[in-house]
């Protein structure tokens, strides 16, 4: 048993990793004593997200212990000691099915591959701690208007609270995982040189994690400030602050999160003039139809996608998406053999390449879940994310909405998880934030709240002044 830096099991771990991770859980604890529930939720996930070292500690059958297993942990042992009439609030229901199937999938692939009920029970707990339990808190402390807000606006503090540490590396390299913790987060250095400069890390394990991190709070920051949902922040007016962001996600260097804020805010800019939700719906098939073409029916559409982008990406972009698109064909022609289930874990889903040991690489989100779990998998995983955002959009607060200060924040979280699908089937980033946030959309579709008219909320204050008349 050991701790050991997740992209460098060899290197230097600083003792301020084992003391940090091992004191988190203490930490958690003191902030439901110091703040209300629902905010120590967002408190806790948040900071452990952007200042844990990216490390682990490895228990025999049991899931290793990181920064979000940590803190999934003290929240629930923080519920039971201060809040534990919460966990009754819990009913089951129909959109939960996806998340409980996503859960169990793990045990099945184990049985189905012969590895047996151990391999089995070990590969759904941490399937449970890194998907399950976020989303079951979620689910039972942001299942509200306000609690979605919550999250919402702590995402946006969080990019503003990482904005100067992204332009200190983006100047001196990524330096803080190692000032802090004693190594690098991730060992390809030269992956964080890009456009002439450097891509920060921070304290997340890539590049690419960080830019989506800024992404999503940039956006948020625009929408927030757009709707008139926030006009200050520290005394500071919010036009200020999503500037200053702004200019920090800029510097992230990151083609891909560059596209994914231009296509949120298309999606939320067609809302809010045009009043409907169609384009987003129009994503979430295509996010569907590209998994159906290239998981399901052996065809592949990445010629026609290399091909789209030729002209717009730099030719080593261009190299990079080939090089994942290749190794995806490949790798799907393996999960198909075992189409229901997949291949279980221990790298069973995994292709050698030649006799010298090279196997192909899994860069994306998808292709994991596929050949891991299979297309029951891979089903799962993908309605537990966007079935509650189209059950949200379409049953409850449709793209009218979007704009009142009330249902922006939920509307900008629905943009965001979907363009972390979008990105999953490039990349294999897991957040468990979105995770957390999906959880709070899915018990809201359960539970929506009502929104007031102007027209009514005229006739109660006309009311009220009567009375006081």
């Amino acid at each position: 048993m050991g701790f050991t830096l997740t992209y460098n099991p060899a290197g230097y771990v600083a003792p301020t990793v084992p003391l940090i991770m091992f004191a988190w859980i203490p930490i958690v604890l003191y902030l439901f004593s110091r703040f209300p529930a629902q905010k120590a939720v967002v408190i806790s996930f948040l900071t452990a997200w952007m200042f844990l070292p990216e490390a682990s500690l490895t228990l025999l059958g049991l899931p290793d212990y990181t920064k979000m297993s940590a803190t999934c942990y003290g929240v629930l042992l923080a519920t039971f000691i201060y809040d534990v009439g919460r966990f009754s609030s819990f009913r089951f229901g129909w959109i939960d099915m996806p998340m409980a199937v996503w859960c169990v999938c793990p045990f099945i692939s184990s049985i189905t591959n012969g590895l047996g009920a151990y391999d089995g029970l070990a590969a759904t707990l941490s399937q449970t701690v890194t998907w399950g339990i976020p989303y079951f808190l979620g689910r039972i402390y942001l299942n509200s208007l306000l609690g979605l807000k919550q999250l919402a606006t702590g995402l946006f503090v969080g990019g503003l609270v990482y904005a100067p540490l992204c332009l200190y590396e983006s100047r001196m390299s990524p330096q803080l995982h190692r000032i802090v913790y004693g190594d690098f987060s991730f060992s390809d250095f030269g992956q964080s040189i890009r456009l002439g400069g450097f891509r920060p890390l921070v304290f997340m394990r890539h590049g690419l994690t960080v830019a989506a991190f800024m992404m999503a709070a940039t956006l948020i920051g625009i929408w927030l400030w757009r709707s008139g949902t926030l006009k200050q922040l520290w005394g500071i007016p919010i036009e200020w602050l999503v500037g200053a962001l702004f200019t920090s996600f800029v510097l992230m260097r990151s083609t891909g999160a560059y596209f994914l804020l231009m296509v949120g805010l298309g999606l939320l800019v067609s809302s809010r003039y045009f009043r409907t939700a169609l384009p987003l719906y129009t994503l979430i098939a295509v996010i569907c139809a590209y998994l159906f073409v290239n998981a399901g029916s052996g065809s592949y559409v990445t010629d026609q996608i290399i091909d789209a982008f030729s002209g717009l990406l730099p030719p080593d972009r261009i190299q990079s998406l080939e090089f994942r698109f290749n190794n995806e064909e490949i790798l799907s022609e393996k999960a198909r053999e075992r189409l229901l289930f997949g291949w279980g874990g221990w790298g069973r889903a995994l292709v050698d390449l030649d006799e010298f040991g090279n196997v192909t690489v899994q860069d994306s989100l998808w292709i994991i879940a596929f050949g891991h779990h299979g297309i029951v998998g891979l089903v799962s995983m993908t309605l537990s994310m966007l079935l509650p955002v189209t059950a949200l959009a379409w049953l409850r607060y449709p793209a009218r909405l979007w704009s009142h200060p009330k249902v922006a924040s939920v509307a900008v979280l629905l943009v965001i998880i979907t363009l972390y699908m979008v990105d999953s089937l490039f990349n294999a980033h897991l957040n468990p934030i979105y995770v957390l946030a999906i959880g709070g959309v899915a018990g809201l579709v359960l539970k929506p709240e009502k929104l007031r008219s102007s027209a009514t909320n005229r006739s109660v204050a006309a009311g009220a002044l009567a009375v006081q008349r």
